[in-house]
């Protein structure tokens, strides 16, 4: 079968690769019907994050139809349309049945201490294939899979798979309620999907920080009030729209991999150093990972620092954005003297999407409105270059695994 394997920093193949077998009585095969490139995938691509083996399959999204089950799951058929959450959980440890997903104690072959399992990760993630694939092997299915309902489109499914539910979790962890004013640092896919949560849970306001145009405008189009970092200081803007106060709320939907201030000295040496950066590590056979390799220690997230400053007094962090162990920095000072509440973490996908899925079904929200691109897999190399240099208007990329 055909699948997107990785082969090291800036250098990821369409290669054959053989079908998954069931190994254990709790897993399933899956036939991909959908499948989508993730930012987080970038981050892996580009070394950011490290620590993905040569010849593992990518991605963690996934939506497709059940051809086998092991004799151990007994909620589903063969035949049905499925969801695979992105994160691996086994459904009866301590930390599952508490709904925290992402810590099940089970799913990560390298122990409890390990941390979050999910598909086409590092080895320190439990190395499982990813789902770009035209087939996979879905451990715990009885838990791993959710039944789409026929009202529901793949279209719209697959956004279920792990950008709604992260984005739904980070207005979770920022708490936000009826009208709280929200700023949310990042318009990607996530941090459109953090915007569309906040407004469901009832923020009165929500500011979206961001550079690129179009996650702007896409930003505007869901309501909310849209600052430009590149034209203007995002924490005096913040100031200015809320009378000097500051947001009750804010959410990272950014990570390690971008967002760094591009105005100022500072920010013309980050700015300088990201394009070294990404000389070396865009999506190029030949690139050296001695050179490409960003040290995530030397330097504080740029949009952690703003969303500290940018709070009022008590108010809450959510961080949804990925920073991998090496990540140190962060303005504790700053936040511990303001009486802030920070909760951070991965997502625990399979708590949220039943709940997603309903609120798709009830009209509250169409989650296909931030699917920008559908492309066979056959283009996947080239989709993800495009994703990679973040051309305008590519905001959310389906691959169909059968074209």
């Amino acid at each position: 079968m055909k699948a997107v394997v990785f082969h090291g920093i800036g250098d990821i193949r369409l290669d054959d690769v053989p079908e998954p077998e069931i190994q254990e009585p709790t897993d399933a095969i899956v036939r991909l019907t959908a499948s989508a490139i993730c930012g987080t995938d970038l981050h892996f691509v580009r070394g950011t994050v490290s620590g993905l083996k040569p010849g593992t399959i990518l991605g963690h999204e996934g939506v497709g139809v059940i051809e086998e089950l092991g004799p151990l799951v007994r909620n589903l058929e063969v035949g049905d349309r499925v969801i695979i959450p992105s994160t691996i959980a086994c459904g009866s440890c301590a930390y599952c049945r508490a709904g925290y997903y992402a810590q099940c104690d089970v799913a990560n072959p390298g122990g409890n201490r390990a941390g979050t399992a999910f598909f086409g990760g590092p080895e320190a993630n439990g190395g499982f294939p990813g789902l770009q694939a035209e087939k996979a092997r879905v451990p715990f299915a009885h838990v791993g899979l959710v039944k789409i309902p026929d009202d529901v489109t793949d279209d719209q499914a697959i956004l279920m798979s792990d950008i709604f539910p992260t984005g739904w979790f980070g207005a979770e962890l920022a708490e936000v309620t009826d009208g709280d004013t929200v700023a949310v640092f990042g318009c990607g896919p996530v941090g459109q999907f953090a915007i569309a949560s906040a407004k469901l849970m009832g923020a009165g306001r929500v500011l979206a920080v961001d550079r690129y145009e179009d996650r702007l405008a896409m930003a505007r189009r869901q309501g909310a009030e849209t600052i430009d970092f590149e034209h203007e200081d995002p924490v005096r803007t913040i100031l200015d729209l809320t009378r000097n106060i500051g947001v009750d709320r804010a959410i990272d939907a950014v990570g390690v991999d971008a967002m760094h201030a591009h105005h100022g000295p500072a920010g013309k040496q980050a700015k300088e150093k990201e394009q070294k950066f990404r000389q070396v590590a865009t999506l190029a056979p030949d690139a050296h990972p001695a050179d490409g390799q960003w040290q995530p220690g030397d330097a504080p997230s740029q949009a952690l620092a703003w969303a500290v400053a940018a709070l009022a007094k008590a108010g809450t962090l959510g961080i949804i954005g990925v920073y991998p162990p090496a990540a140190e920095q962060f303005p504790i000072g700053e936040a511990m003297n303001k009486n802030l509440t920070i909760k951070m973490g991965n997502c625990n996908h399979r708590k949220y999407i039943p709940h997603l899925i309903e609120l798709t079904r009830a009209g509250a929200i169409d989650p296909v409105v931030l699917l920008t691109q559908v492309d066979p897999i056959g283009d996947a190399i080239e989709a993800f270059k495009t994703f990679d240099r973040r051309e305008s208007g590519w905001l959310k990329v389906k691959l169909d695994p059968q074209a």
